[in-house]
């Protein structure tokens, strides 16, 4: 009979002879009959080793449940954030600042509306909430932009015209919608669609642009150019009348006497 010793410089095979030295073998014997013990109590767990095992296998399976719910609401967040930027790459590319003014107008009305109903004036409210230094800066910035620049050609003329026109203009959106309830589609017209005759202005619109026309005709009456004036220029006129006169003059036959002049000028005019 022999047995196996493992060591850590090797493994030793040791014979026994149980039958002449009975004693001497039985301990070795019995070491290995209470090793095999072991093993097997370590193979059998007990009732507390079982139930701790089973507490981790329920702690790493509700750790795995989370985790599945984890990635689900992730997946869930990633599918409507693509959806968003769809939108948002459909919308135009200044929609945001749109909307924010948007946003800014609907506030303003709820603040005239509320300075209404207490008999207030907005303008005053709205001046007393402004500190001296935003008031400062937006005046700055009013004379940065000079909205006049002249007279430079018709174009520029009528372009103003037409923006000073249509900032006085007031939607009257109960009107729209009625319109648009009478009409439907036929409102929004199309290159197939008759406009002749289909069209009555209201007498508040005729009121409108008759006031507006006689407007324009009394600031045209007031309206007088200034002419420039030279200091340096040559005298050559007794009174306005003649210097109008000379000034067709030479429009007209500057070209031809402009040596004469010249000669007479210096004084070597024969």
């Amino acid at each position: 009979m022999a047995v196996l010793l493992e060591t850590t410089v090797g493994d030793l095979a040791i014979d026994l002879y149980t039958e002449e030295r009975p004693r001497t073998c039985l301990n070795f014997l019995k070491e290995e009959e209470e090793e095999e013990e072991e093993e097997e109590a370590a193979a059998e767990p007990g009732p507390a080793a079982a139930a701790a095992a089973e507490q981790r296998q329920e702690q790493g399976l509700r750790w795995f449940r989370e985790l599945q719910m984890k990635r689900y609401e992730a997946c869930r967040l990633n599918s409507q954030e693509v959806l968003e930027e769809n939108k948002r790459l459909k919308l135009p590319p200044n929609w945001e600042a749109k909307k924010a003014r948007m946003e800014w107008k609907l506030q303003v009305q709820e603040k005239k509306k509320e300075c209404a109903a207490r008999g207030e004036d907005y303008e005053r409210v709205k001046l007393l909430e402004i500190s001296a230094e935003d008031a400062e800066r937006w005046e700055r910035k009013k004379r940065k932009k000079n909205p006049d620049l002249g007279f430079s050609d018709y174009a520029a003329a009528q372009l103003r015209q037409y923006q000073r026109l249509t900032r006085q203009l007031k939607p009257d959106l109960e009107q729209y919608e009625k319109l648009k309830e009478q009409y439907g589609e036929a409102l929004y017209p199309t290159p197939d669609s008759l406009l002749h005759g289909t069209h009555v202005p209201s007498k508040e619109g005729v009121d409108r642009i008759v006031a507006d026309l006689e407007k324009q005709m009394e600031k045209r009456k007031k309206y007088s150019r200034r002419r420039p004036y030279n200091d340096d220029a040559i005298i050559d006129y007794i009174n306005e009348r003649n210097s109008k006169f000379n000034q067709k003059a030479v429009r007209f036959y500057g070209k031809y006497t402009a040596e004469i002049k010249q000669n007479l000028e210096r004084g070597t005019a024969v």
